[in-house]
């Protein structure tokens, strides 16, 4: 298999792995009934909540692991680590007693596509975004027959299927497919292709989330767009036959011609593009923007996560039964959120229109800000539009973070790095959900229940504001890091 076949291949397993990669969006469709078949009162559900994304605390290492072992060994460290902790959780809703993945999914991305690499990167995170719809309509469709059932059908998927998958992909990339003398054209047609593809699997996803579209019928849909992908490395295989074939049948003088093509489309791949300094992980603390950066996503984009987590008992206490509904609702805008970057950088970047990275995040965050705010309105219309603005910009931020990483710390110990950064989610996790769960048994005094349960407007509200107060301070830092490294995003124009 050539090594331009097989970088696609690699591409689209990126695609499945970081679909069901994002187990912990589909934690709001459960909680609820976790809190009330564990008997765990909201600060539990809380510790719980952090339980999960404490693991990012050491995500760095499955950056250095990266640095020293084979990917596909990193794959699935982080597949049965998912196994473990998940089965675990199942095995006690049923009464009989994750980091990694991304880390593999970004690095083969950006050095398979190091010249496209913001596009590659937010192509495959983007599909992360749809593991909440997809679970969701697995459990509809096999596991719904009761709330325990359905707990305990999103607890054993989430310990089963990202291993599987990474066992089934490991081998796609055990040779990491690096930067040749690689045809700019196949790479256009492979990326616009699958950037319709994508989208055409965002509007599904959304669409069937919307309407009453049985599970069964929206989750063969899902996999079929899936499957579509494979199409690309299918047809640069079949170019690269029928090219061999003519080469072939017609012996000319036109090696000249074609090492000059060659070395001009080598020089073109092998570009080195918006990197403004190689950063070791070991002096990151010492640079002041990587503290600007660490509390710009620790109060940005870690409240949108913090949001997300909380979202089943946002939705219980406004009287909104469809739990399920608005995380498949929240994954498919996070979808959309994830891909829209790379889109705009795709077919803007070339014309110098692109805003930059922070910028793009700053404006990010005032939509997050509205977001919040209108979610102060009591009404069920405010509540599935601030959910999916949220899933928009949480995605977004996402993606944006990955590639202002690699600019201003590099792509070499991007590994290590990024997941320093992420370190900021289980701090805000913690936090400001233990701030949400004060609040909400607050509420529920209130009520005088006695079961923990809140119910009313009042039970978020404070938190909203404090939320959105968060986003604020990260939209500061936001422009404070642009106007320290503006000289350098106005070079990259």
């Amino acid at each position: 298999m050539s090594p331009n076949v097989l970088r696609w291949f690699s591409l689209v397993a990126l695609l499945w792995l970081q679909s069901i990669n994002g187990t912990n969006l589909s934690f709001p469709a459960y909680s609820s009934q976790l809190k009330e078949f564990l008997s765990i009162s909201q600060f539990k559900l809380n510790y719980l909540s952090f339980a999960s994304d404490a693991g990012k605390v050491l995500g760095f290492i499955s950056g250095i692991a990266a640095i020293y072992l084979p990917l596909p060994l990193v794959l699935l460290a982080g597949g049965s680590l998912g196994f473990a902790g998940y089965g675990l959780q199942y095995l006690c809703i049923v009464k009989k007693i994750i980091c990694w993945i991304n880390t593999a999914c970004f690095i083969v991305a950006i050095n398979s596509f190091p010249v496209n690499r913001q596009v590659a990167v937010g192509i495959t995170a983007s599909y992360q975004a749809l593991s909440g719809k997809i679970y969701t309509d697995i459990v509809h469709t096999f596991f719904y027959s009761s709330q325990r059932e359905a707990a305990s059908g999103y607890l054993l998927l989430c310990s089963l299927v990202p291993l599987a998958c990474c066992l089934v992909t490991a081998p796609m990339l055990m040779r990491e497919a690096k930067a040749m003398s690689f045809s700019s054209r196949d790479v256009n047609v492979g990326f616009i292709f699958l950037f319709v593809v994508t989208i055409a699997t965002g509007i599904y996803s959304v669409a069937t989330s919307l309407l009453s579209v049985p599970a069964v019928l929206a989750l063969v849909g899902i996999v079929l767009f899936l499957l579509a992908p494979l199409a690309i490395p299918s047809g640069v295989r079949l170019e690269e036959l029928m090219s061999s074939t003519r080469s072939q049948q017609k012996v000319y003088n036109l090696e000249a011609p074609i090492e000059e093509d060659q070395k001009k489309e080598e020089v073109d791949e092998k570009a080195i593009v918006g990197v403004r300094e190689e950063v070791e992980w070991t002096k990151l603390w010492k640079r002041l923007d990587f503290w600007i950066y660490f509390g710009l996503y620790l109060f940005g984009p870690t409240v949108g996560i913090v949001f997300m987590n909380n979202l089943g008992q946002i939705s219980e206490s406004r009287g909104c039964a469809a739990t399920s509904s608005m995380v498949a609702l929240s994954s498919s805008f996070g979808f959309f959120g994830r891909l829209l970057p790379s889109l705009l950088d795709y077919f803007l970047s070339r014309n110098r229109y692109m805003p930059s990275s922070p910028v793009s995040m700053a404006v990010s965050l005032v939509a997050m800000v509205a977001s919040f705010l209108l979610l102060l309105i009591d009404s069920d219309i405010a509540l599935y539009v601030s959910t999916g603005m949220i899933g928009v910009v949480s995605g977004a931020l996402t993606s944006l973070s990955v590639t202002m990483t690699a600019e201003l710390f590099g792509t070499k110990h991007f590994g290590v790095n990024h997941n320093i950064v992420v370190g900021s989610i289980p701090i805000g996790s913690f936090a400001f959900g233990l701030f949400a769960a004060k609040v909400y048994r607050d509420g529920a005094s209130l009520d005088g229940r006695f079961d923990g349960k809140c119910f009313g407007m009042y039970c978020f509200q404070t938190t909203l504001i404090f939320w959105g107060m968060l986003c604020s301070v990260a939209t500061v830092l936001a422009t404070v890091l642009y106007l320290r490294n503006r000289k350098f995003y106005s070079q990259m124009r």
